[in-house]
């Protein structure tokens, strides 16, 4: 299922507008680095994405390097967000309010990845 330009827009605008009040709500040191890693919305994952192991499913993908691991610059990737909002719209069941919380826990999680955590501590903070 591809969206309808203006559900699209809808479900475009309630992210940036969910992202940007949860990002104000964050402490000042995590906020800073938070708004320094760029969020970019995909209706669903690409073919590369798939190809590369992705699940079709998948909510929000942190890629890149962790901050804790720019300093040594491994990673060819610059750090991103990318949050996938047909898939989070799908799994609110197309409800409104839901899809907001599921943004705002997605996103938490995947910059929780971005700060360095692992699954384990994300799911201790009950962001899994």
């Amino acid at each position: 299922m591809t969206l309808q330009t203006h559900q699209w827009r809808r479900l475009l605008t309630a992210a940036r507008e969910t992202v940007e009040d949860t990002l104000r709500q964050l402490p000042p040191p995590v906020r800073r680095r938070a708004r320094s890693v760029p969020i970019s919305f995909e209706e669903r994952p690409d073919e590369d994405l798939l190809a590369d192991g992705v699940e079709a499913d998948v909510l929000g993908l942190f890629v890149g390097e962790s901050f804790p691991d720019e300093v040594a610059g491994t990673d060819p990737l610059p750090a991103q967000i990318l949050l996938f909002l047909e898939n989070i719209w799908t799994y609110a069941r197309h409800d409104a309010p839901a899809y907001r919380e599921e943004i705002r826990r997605t996103l938490l999680h995947e910059l929780g990845h971005y700060l360095g955590l692992d699954e384990d501590q994300l799911t201790e903070r009950d962001l899994d």
